[in-house]
């Protein structure tokens, strides 16, 4: 066991309490979300940020200690990559996202250039004994998670966004929905239930107004799956709507075709029922089309309204209106118009 002082903790550690000084092993358990300390050995000028467990975001430099999650990734427009099947102090491995998940990169989006490579210095361990010093590997997230948790939204009304990918509107809308019913008078809980580790989506639902909001990696899930995510969504849903807010927000990460779980979710017909509304996020009118056939022949589900870049300008909004016959509204310029028309969805509901 070696003592270090780290520089930057990241924000997917946020529920661990570590402070700077952390006491470091060499027997390194390759598992998903098992903390670890490494030793940033390049720098960078693109994507070269980390996010910390404060929500802000710090530059990374060559010879940083940073403390992050093991894990995978599978990211269109940024990294892939794997988690390791063993580890030593010395070996390298790379920061996979801005959350600090940490694993073998297989593919970088050209966007984004090479990560950031790192030496491995071990396993953080935590001390749950009082009055021992019998170190355990230290894990992300704040609770269990228990797989086969039933989904019991107590009527709490879900509206639901999906995206056609990452980088679609899905948090702009989420946020502006929030903003907007709260602004009526409701309390909006809000959530994330796919992706990689990264808490700034959830913030920024908070900053709009969201009066309680969680995310996988609350309970211990690095990066989710076609596996796991459908439960995560069960846990998420049943834990937020315990405090019987108003209406739940919830966002899916990544795109309808994606490698997180997205599918699979909306396979699962308890969820699809707990849903009061879908909203569909687009990049552009094709992808709108492609999204709103998807949806509509995989899994039975008429979307509400489409938003997203698709919806930018005039353009982008008559084609969706008359190809898709679906009302198409921006979150960024009309955010108080996608509210309105979420809640009057909310109250036709509540009148059915």
């Amino acid at each position: 066991m070696k003592s270090f002082v780290v520089d930057k903790i990241a924000s997917v550690a946020q529920h661990s309490n570590l402070g700077h000084e952390v006491r470091l092993s060499g027997d390194i358990p390759c598992e998903e979300g098992v903390l670890v300390a490494v030793r940033v050995l390049n720098n960078k000028n693109r994507y070269n940020q980390l996010e910390l467990t404060s929500g802000r975001m710090a530059t990374v430099n060559q010879g940083d200690i940073v403390v992050g999650a093991l894990g995978h990734r599978k990211a269109l427009r940024g990294y892939s990559g794997h988690l390791p099947t063993k580890l030593a102090a010395g070996d390298t491995i790379q920061l996979l996202n801005i959350g600090g998940v940490l694993g073998i990169c297989d593919s970088a989006n050209p966007d984004v250039g090479p990560p950031f490579d790192c030496e491995v210095l071990g396993t953080v361990l935590h001390f749950p004994y009082l009055g021992e010093r019998i170190g355990v590997p230290a894990r992300a997230g704040a609770e269990a998670f228990d797989e086969s948790a039933p989904l019991t939204t107590h009527g709490v009304p879900v509206i639901a966004l999906a995206g056609t990918c990452m980088d679609s509107g899905k948090t702009a809308a989420a946020c502006a929905i929030v903003g907007r019913l709260r602004h009526l008078g409701l309390t909006v809980a809000a959530c994330k239930a796919t992706g990689v580790s990264l808490r700034r989506d959830i913030l920024s639902m908070e900053d709009a107004g969201a009066s309680a909001t969680m995310m996988f990696s609350d309970l211990g899930i690095v990066t989710t799956t076609a596996e796991n995510g459908p439960a995560l969504t069960r846990a998420l849903l049943s834990s937020l709507a315990r405090s019987k807010p108003d209406v739940i927000v919830l966002e899916l990460g990544d795109g309808l075709l994606g490698a997180y779980g997205v599918e699979a979710i909306l396979s699962d017909k308890s969820i699809r029922d707990a849903f009061t509304a879908v909203i569909l996020c687009a990049n552009d009118p094709v992808s709108a089309w492609g999204g709103a056939k998807i949806l509509r022949e995989d899994f039975d589900i008429e979307p509400a309204v489409v938003t997203g870049p698709a919806t930018d300008n005039s353009v982008g909004i008559d084609q969706i209106q008359q190809r898709l016959s679906l009302p198409a509204i921006n979150a960024l310029s009309n955010g108080v118009a996608l509210g309105d028309h979420v809640a009057t969805i909310l109250s036709e509901g509540n009148a059915a």
